[in-house]
């Protein structure tokens, strides 16, 4: 039983629980603020429609890249994202059908409670949510083989989303949700560049046409630093419609971004980016908190 809980917790990268309902009731309090009224319940709903639909995305991400995650050979990134050290299925902790039977579970979990909301916010949450999946399934397989970057540029808009629908839990599409995934997409590009300098030695093995492996250690510090600067442009355009408290939060994870893209560029190493990448999701943390303060206060 207790290998099966590490199992569980490796392939959900569970310690990271916390994040995702953060990130997407950020979306809600900015609702909140702008159509007026407030309902913990609500609160409740929006907290377990984005864990769980998050945790769903997780897990699909491990079933599709599953024959492919058997070629790592650095274990780095692994004991970083996850609590116990080991990717579940490749090790054969969790067979390929339980993997797909739990996605199917978190994801029909979060689409009830997304199905709860009044319409139309209900097919806006939907709608996004199986774009999503979809989108991360095409990640997975199109960067297998691509000349250009086109599986991340796409990929990516799943996360950047993931906070505007959030948002759509309560309001409706305008402008202050397409400021929000406008905020949103170039961290999330900025991130992934990060992520796949930290895992370049993996993604070679595998035969992964990620950010480095198509661009090189340079290029990839220059991806990740660009669009660190598209986002810190966006950053202080959403902050000051936002108003003080959001644009002080946002100042201060701008300094944490400032210091993740120092390590990548100045170290244009894995060792670097695995140091920066704490830095980057303390910025995240920073963002959704400086959101939800902003709104509140």
């Amino acid at each position: 039983m207790r290998k099966t809980l590490a199992a569980l917790a490796d392939l959900t990268r569970i310690h990271f629980f916390f994040v995702w309902p953060l990130l997407f009731c950020s979306g809600l309090s900015l609702a909140f603020a702008n159509y007026g009224g407030f309902s913990w319940e609500l609160v409740g709903r929006a907290a377990l429609i984005g864990l769980l639909g998050f945790e769903a995305g997780f897990v699909l991400n491990d079933y599709v890249d599953r024959e492919y995650d058997r070629r790592d050979v650095n274990g780095s990134l692994t004991r970083y994202w996850r609590p116990f050290g080991e990717r579940p299925i490749p090790a054969g902790r969790i067979s390929p059908r339980a993997a797909f039977a739990l996605f199917i579970i978190l994801a029909g979990l979060a689409a009830v409670f997304a199905a709860t909301l009044p319409s139309p916010h209900n097919l806006y949450v939907l709608g996004i949510m199986g774009y999503s999946y979809l989108v991360e399934y095409f990640y997975q397989t199109k960067k297998r083989n691509q000349k250009i970057p086109l599986a991340q540029v796409i990929g990516r808009t799943d996360f950047a989303l993931f906070p505007v629908a959030g948002y759509l839990v309560y309001g409706n599409p305008d402008a202050t949700a397409l400021l929000f995934f406008l905020f949103f997409y170039p961290w999330t590009l900025a991130h992934l560049g990060a992520n796949d300098i930290a895992d370049i030695v993996n993604d070679r093995a595998r035969g992964m046409a990620t950010i480095p492996v198509l661009y090189g250690m340079k290029g990839a510090a220059a991806w990740v630093l660009g669009f660190s600067a598209v986002h810190a442009g966006m950053a202080l355009v959403f902050g000051l419609i936002l108003g003080p408290v959001t644009l002080a939060g946002f100042v201060a994870g701008l300094v944490l971004l400032g210091a993740a893209n120092y390590l990548v560029v100045r170290g244009k190493s894995a060792d670097a980016a695995m140091r920066a990448l704490p830095l980057m999701h303390a910025s995240l943390l920073v963002y959704a908190a400086a959101i939800i303060a902003g709104a509140v206060l």
